[in-house]
């Protein structure tokens, strides 16, 4: 089965690269992703599938059914939102829509899913039950694709047995794959603050209370939560990345300063505790200057807590199809990913794909400049098929 299913991506691997480029020509910001849609539900429609349309605003889903296909049921999941970035690769296919660019390897997941689902159409007859193929809108901006598809009926008809779903690694050489039982990725959640100060002329502050200072007071305060309340085995992230007065210049101090961040974490009852901290710190220290301070918490993503059992399958799968030296166990991450909403109902994994050519510059996710070695499209869609297959079979045998 490896070899037909390698020789079956290899000879899609002009076609899937060719998807892959009109993609990342043609990028669209999360919950606008209608063109990547029809886009992906036509390519489906030429596997002789009959995808369903606008799940969750901008989502796509199919169904390949084997024999007997009601007996079990693994979905593999991909996300199609870029990010807006204005690229700077170079490349001949780079975005045509200024400020927008596939700076997440999205572009890459979709297309691997795509090739993946066509070698697995062809090799229908070959396994028994079913494969649901999910292509998600929004992973990258709240409240998340899953859930918005989810809330939008995606298993009212059928709730899968596993899901799995991959990532690109820039970090990770061409060729390598990498997953981690347990505890994966952070939960994540999205912090606004408003300071309001007293506004006056940079000469006379003290007629003032100045909300730059009351914010930046705020910030350094903030610190001790990682530092001093945080268990040191317990992960921790706390940044404050947008700091923007409104009104002021050189010689006025304004009302009102606006900040914005986020906190990482693992443990929900931590999660909820450091909430309360940086609550009770932020309004604390502005009302000690003079100051208020209004904290808006946005409750994100769960943390990714991959299943043992499924994660052990995707690295003997990888070992069998790539070599065992090409298979690494991964650290945690202090990212985050909608992907968890899937994994509070059903067991799964989320696992990783190198797409870093050797001997060329290396850079990260959500940047200008990201680039992909192609050749991981053609193993990407090789081995999710495989998995798929592999899953199907070992679990209808154990049932």
């Amino acid at each position: 089965m490896i070899d037909k299913i390698k020789q079956l991506a290899h000879a899609q691997r002009e076609e899937v690269i060719e998807w892959r480029r009109w993609m990342h020509r043609h990028p669209d910001l999360s919950q606008e992703e209608y063109g990547t849609m029809e886009f992906v539900a036509e390519r489906l429609r030429q596997m002789g599938l009959e995808p369903k349309t606008g799940i969750g605003k901008t989502g796509t889903m199919a169904m390949l059914r084997g024999k007997d296909p009601d007996s079990y049921c693994v979905a593999l999941r991909s996300d199609y939102d870029a990010l807006p970035i204005t690229e700077c690769t170079g490349l001949p296919f780079a975005s045509e829509k200024p400020g927008v660019m596939h700076a997440c390897g999205h572009d890459m997941h979709t297309c691997s899913l795509l090739g993946a689902a066509k070698i697995l159409t062809q090799l229908k007859d070959s396994f028994s039950g079913s494969i649901m193929f999910i292509f998600e809108p929004s992973e990258e901006k709240y409240p998340g694709g899953a859930r918005m598809m989810m809330d939008d009926g995606l298993f009212d008809e059928v709730m899968p047995n596993e899901i799995y779903s991959f990532h690109c690694l820039p970090e990770m050489d061409y060729g390598h794959v990498g997953m981690k039982k347990g505890r994966y990725m952070a939960s994540t959640d999205e912090l606004y603050w408003t300071v309001k100060g007293v506004g006056g002329h940079g000469a006379t502050p003290h007629l003032s209370v100045d909300p730059i200072v009351v914010a930046s007071h705020i910030v350094i305060a903030l610190q001790q939560i990682v530092s001093r309340n945080a268990a040191p085995m317990m992960p921790t992230v706390l940044t404050i990345g947008k700091m923007q007065e409104v009104g002021g210049r050189t010689n006025i101090i304004p009302e009102t300063v606006k900040m914005e961040g986020i906190i990482r974490t693992f443990d929900p009852q931590w999660r909820l505790e450091a909430h309360e901290k940086i609550r009770k710190i932020s309004t604390g220290v502005a009302e000690a200057m003079g100051a208020r301070c209004d904290l808006f918490i946005d409750y994100g993503y769960p943390p990714v807590i991959n299943d043992d059992e499924c994660t052990q399958q995707v690295y003997d799968n990888a070992c069998k199809f790539l070599g065992e030296e090409n298979v690494e166990w991964l650290d945690l991450r202090m990212t985050a990913e909608d992907f968890a909403f899937y994994q509070q109902k059903i067991p799964s994994c989320y696992f990783r794909i190198g797409i870093h050519e050797p001997g060329t510059p290396f850079s990260n996710l959500h940047r200008p400049n990201l680039i992909v070695d192609e050749r991981s499209l053609e193993l990407a869609n090789g081995l999710v098929a495989y998995n798929a297959i592999t899953a199907l079979k070992n679990r209808i045998k154990w049932k």
